[in-house]
């Protein structure tokens, strides 16, 4: 396979492991868990640390090949609109409005994985039980939804998801292009790749944090109503299962009626923590290991091998 394709596998996974403790804190707090609970509070409920790993496998597993996809289709999407590109990784020159479009395009690629992954994580990190893993969300969903039901919630998350890539790729080559300078040394080209890296992470989520509070909420409300006894009762109404379960519009009017526009936000200060670091090593990670295959891939000459 591409080179682009194992560095965006390999990055993908090493940032979903940094990431998800804080991943874990956002989805309850979008949830509705705790509504006036701080970061602090929130790590005070974990009984134990694995909690903050729950809903873990599905992504290392998926947000790897995510992330492949990503980078592969905004790759190929980019040297498709713009034929002078023989480098995708440093796009010089290239309008930002192509970088935009070629990552929205990457980020609707990569909805095929990305809808089933986060539906897992979102059941698995809410689950208050302790033996529900991954694995247990999935077979649950399979078994009342069937394979269609790993996808409810798909249409949300394919508009976050193509909305804030194209974000994502467009504030990450925007800002390396403000930091450029003459002759800059490794360390200030390392410096600057983890920089902009964790800049783009908070842009995407600063640009799509309501549409994912919403799919959160979507997600949670196919839970079974013992997996929330712990809900503060003011936010029962809207995780209860007995009445219809709402749309996506549906239920962001009714978190904004019972609760306002903060609860859009809430969440969004831990996210943005967590974005900086999970980008800023996942984009480092992935400059060098493009370096790494791309200078393993070009021949020696016979005269250098002697």
């Amino acid at each position: 396979m591409s080179s682009d394709f194992w560095a965006g596998y390999l990055s993908g996974a090493l940032g979903i492991i940094i990431g998800n403790p804080l991943d874990v804190i956002k989805v309850r707090l979008q949830a509705g868990h705790s509504r006036d609970a701080s970061a602090q509070s929130q790590l005070s409920r974990f009984e134990k640390a694995s909690s903050l790993v729950r809903g873990a496998a599905a992504p290392i597993l998926g947000y790897g090949a995510l992330n492949a996809l990503l980078f592969v289709a905004y790759n190929r999407s980019l040297m498709a609109m713009d034929s002078s590109i023989t480098d995708p990784t440093n796009p010089d020159g290239v309008p930002l409005y192509k970088i935009w479009i070629a990552g929205a395009a990457g980020g609707l690629a990569s909805w095929t994985i990305s809808s089933p992954t986060e539906f897992i994580k979102c059941r698995a990190q809410l689950d208050s039980r302790p033996e529900v893993s991954s694995w247990t969300v999935a077979k649950d969903i399979y078994h009342n939804r069937g394979w269609r039901g790993l996808y409810y919630g798909g249409a949300i998350t394919s508009a976050r998801d193509s909305i804030g890539y194209g974000f994502y790729f467009w504030s990450y080559e925007l800002c390396k292009r403000f930091m450029t300078i003459e002759n800059e040394t490794p360390h200030q080209a390392a410096m600057k790749i983890l920089l902009c890296g964790g800049i783009a992470g908070i842009v995407t989520w600063g640009s799509v944090f309501p549409l994912d509070m919403v799919k959160t909420r979507l997600q949670a409300q196919t839970m079974h109503d013992h997996s929330f006894t712990h809900v503060a009762s003011e936010n029962q109404s809207l995780l209860r299962q007995p009445r219809a379960t709402l749309n996506s519009f549906q239920m962001a009017r009714e978190v904004y009626r019972a609760e306002g526009m903060g609860a859009f936000y809430r969440g969004l200060g831990i996210c943005s923590i967590r974005a900086f670091i999970v980008n800023a090593v996942q984009w480092a990670c992935y400059e060098w290991l493009m370096k790494s295959f791309n200078n393993a891939s070009v021949p020696v000459p016979v005269t250098e091998r002697i």
